[in-house]
């Protein structure tokens, strides 16, 4: 094998353990948090005639209650980033139809438009697939997705803020 093939696979190595530190105070009102936001989207559920609940917002709830001080975490990203996704995926859907490669040009479309927004948030990279399965239409842009992030960014807000070494957002813009 050349040392320029060699070079590429060591990098796969891995530089040692994990570097999160993670205290029971912090998991605690992580789980609070998650769950608090989640009931919100289900109680909209169950009184409304729209499904508020769509499984990205439960990886942002990981986010926005677990690493709340990191930057793909931030309400920017939390919001914006599930608006380019969805409407990344309904652009696709609307012109394109289902498919599979479809979904897969939705997902690559999603990660550069997040970066280059600066709204990168992980579980928006999903959305377009939500959007391309279920054939949703251009209302599902403000609810849930919009609506959804929203209260996720609310609750985070609330909930963060309670613990005086928090202090949630870093940043807004």
């Amino acid at each position: 094998m050349n040392r320029r093939l060699r070079g590429y696979f060591a990098k796969m190595n891995g530089a040692g353990r994990s570097p999160l530190k993670v205290l029971p105070r912090n998991a605690a009102i992580g789980a609070v948090g998650g769950f608090i936001a989640i009931a919100i989207l289900a109680v909209l559920t169950d009184f409304t005639p729209e499904v508020w609940i769509m499984a990205p917002f439960g990886a942002s709830c990981v986010l926005a209650f677990g690493v709340w001080d990191a930057p793909l975490s931030q309400p920017r990203n939390i919001i914006g980033g599930h608006v380019v996704s969805t409407l990344t995926g309904l652009t696709l859907y609307h012109l394109f139809g289902k498919g599979t490669l479809i979904m897969a040009i939705g997902v690559g479309l999603a990660i550069g438009l997040m970066m280059l927004t600066r709204t990168t948030h992980p579980p928006a990279g999903a959305d377009p697939l939500v959007v391309i399965m279920a054939g949703s239409g251009w209302s599902f842009l403000f609810a849930p997705v919009l609506i959804g992030a929203v209260v996720i960014v609310l609750v985070a807000l609330l909930v963060n803020n309670l613990d005086n070494k928090r202090r949630y957002p870093t940043f807004w813009l």
